[in-house]
């Protein structure tokens, strides 16, 4: 479809909101391509960000269906065109891609593409990626290109609109890498926050501990009686450590909690897991308002048990989370399509899955933990919280 200047303005609106509205670079890597193949009429668009390597770190496509981008194969190198887009940081605007000299041909399920309009994605001197688009959509009737006159299907006018998207799009872009790299440093923070924390609460305890069993042992052949006072004081000493450790655990309260909420914290989470896992894990969220920090904690660690629990055990192939209102608290809903399990099995299955920590995890904020499960039948974890 083409566009007037209203709805072609309109349009070129909506695509650079859309792009600022995500943090994660994948998101905003979609939405650039899906954004440039909508605006300029393509039937394909694709953008690539270069490793160091000569291939590409990410490659992203639009129009491409997901069994057709399997049967492609790996990743593209950075050769021919891509390259020189790459290389000398110019437009490249083509009637033909494929009588280009420096067309080096493409695998056997890529689909034909003729006309082409190309250009680097550039954040100052520094070439961050390459889009293009394939393919100008044409009137019914009107011949493919290159067309009887041999001239490119994109436009002068098509190639300063991609330009405009690709300015915009360095910033969504340069955006999202310095939020997921601020994510990055938070965790390294937290993680060494909590080094910290346990060394502090446990490390005596457990130095005192080991001296306690050295003596026990030496005296267990000389003095048994003495020896058998010893080994109490060491059982003694690993409940006060697993008190303390348990302790230090509870009271570090994830730092993105308190930057972004559950809510987000949660999406976050579950993007990150579904990058990471060939199952499909979602989430939805539904009203939700802001619950005390303690229940926040507490059905964060739920949630990541569970998705533990269904990514590493049960064989799923989906995972939805699912976090909605209930009165002024809220609910938590983890279903999977895995293996599942008997819950007469219960007791034996039970710490195996963590359902006993959960549980605990539930009642300790005054909340509830049900589990549905059979063999076959997959998993569904809730958990409800008061709320404040």
């Amino acid at each position: 479809m083409s566009h007037g200047p209203r709805s072609g303005l309109s349009a070129v609106s909506a695509a650079l909101l859309a792009m600022s509205r995500h943090l994660e670079v994948r998101d905003v890597l979609k939405t650039i391509v899906a954004s440039a193949r909508e605006l300029l009429d393509a039937q394909y668009a694709a953008l690539g960000v270069p490793d160091d390597h000569g291939g590409f770190a990410q490659f992203v496509v639009d129009g491409v269906s997901d069994t057709q981008w399997k049967a492609i194969g790996p990743l593209p190198r950075q050769h021919g065109i891509l390259a020189a887009m790459l290389r000398e940081a110019r437009t490249e605007r083509l009637a033909d891609v494929r009588q280009d000299p420096r067309f080096e041909g493409w695998p056997a399920a890529h689909p034909d593409m003729s006309d082409f309009l190309g250009l680097p994605i550039r954040d100052g001197d520094e070439i961050i990626g390459a889009l293009f688009l394939a393919n100008k959509m044409r009137p019914e009737g009107e011949p493919p290109c290159p067309g009887p006159n041999g001239r490119c299907g994109f436009t002068e006018d098509d190639e300063e609109l991609l330009t405009i998207l690709a300015q915009h799009a360095a910033i969504a872009l340069t955006n999202a890498r310095l939020y997921e790299r601020s994510r990055e440093l938070t965790i390294a923070e937290e993680r060494s926050r909590l080094a910290h924390e346990l060394h502090d609460a446990v490390s005596q305890k457990l130095f005192s501990l080991r001296l306690t069993a050295q003596a026990a042992a030496t005296l267990v052949d000389r003095d048994p009686s003495r020896a058998k006072g010893e080994l109490q004081h060491v059982a003694a000493l690993a409940a006060e450590a697993a008190e303390e450790l348990r302790a230090a655990v509870v009271e570090l309260r994830p730092a993105a909690l308190d930057e972004d909420g559950l809510v987000a914290t949660l999406r976050t989470q579950v993007q990150v897991l579904d990058r990471a896992h060939t199952a499909r894990v979602t989430f939805a969220g539904h009203g939700v308002r802001a619950l005390p920090a303690s229940q926040e904690e507490a059905v964060l660690r739920v949630s990541q048990e569970a998705l533990h629990n269904a990514l590493r055990h049960s064989g799923a192939a989906r995972v939805d989370v699912t976090l909605y209102r209930r009165g002024p608290g809220a609910v938590l809903h983890v279903r999977d399509d895995g293996c599942g399990f008997d819950p007469a099995a219960i007791r034996s299955a039970g710490r195996h899955l963590g359902l006993v920590s959960m549980r605990d995890r539930a009642s300790g904020v005054g909340g509830t933990l049900t589990v549905e499960s059979a063999p076959g039948k997959g998993t569904v974890i809730e958990m409800e919280v008061p709320g404040g």
